[in-house]
């Protein structure tokens, strides 16, 4: 397995569809149907807000992005919105939608989504990316990374614990279950 930086075009359409699978699930009562979904990824994922893994023979094996100042692997503007969904659709998406991305952290490195393979669960994928975006943190002058996980996916919560987090809050997002189909996010933080 090798990490690389930046995620070329070619692999851009097994990225999106990579991510999609992993978060498809949180996100598809708002982001769907599949096909808007896709092109909405495709219009927004930001290539140099990635760290990627691939096997000897070149597939890709998982994504982990990242926000900054600049902005977020999977964020996009209110006008790609409007494009994707037109003004109806972006009308009650958009607040949703800011629901998860509004969060900002100065102080320390954001993760914005882990995606591995499914068929690359438990091969190390997941802790490789994990400690390259630890890297990065430090290269890029960070004291601290954070990441949120929601309540129901137990195995990142394990992982992430193995590799040092640690829980700092859980929050509950309310009647915002029934859009996202999950009851609550951990803040899970580690000192670099």
């Amino acid at each position: 397995m090798t990490l690389h930086k930046s995620l070329p075009a070619a692999l851009r359409p097994k990225a999106i569809g990579l991510y999609w699978q992993a978060f498809g699930g949180k996100l598809g009562r708002v982001m769907g149907p599949d096909a808007k979904a896709l092109r909405f990824l495709d219009r927004v994922l930001r290539a140099d807000h990635c760290l990627y893994a691939l096997d000897a023979q070149g597939d890709l094996l998982g994504i982990a992005g990242f926000k900054s100042p600049e902005g977020s692997f999977a964020g996009g503007e209110v006008a790609d919105i409007l494009a994707v969904y037109g003004l109806l659709g972006a009308a009650w998406r958009l607040p949703l939608l800011w629901r998860l991305q509004s969060d900002t952290d100065n102080l320390r490195f954001l993760i914005d989504g882990i995606c591995v393979a499914q068929a690359q669960r438990g091969k190390g994928v997941g802790t490789a990316l994990i400690t390259a975006l630890e890297t990065e943190a430090r290269l890029r002058g960070y004291h601290a990374i954070r990441l949120d996980v929601i309540d129901d996916n137990f195995r990142a919560k394990q992982l992430y614990h193995r590799c040092g987090y640690v829980a700092e809050k859980t929050e509950n997002i309310g009647v915002l279950r029934y859009a996202f189909g999950f009851q609550s996010s951990t803040t899970m933080v580690k000192g670099l």
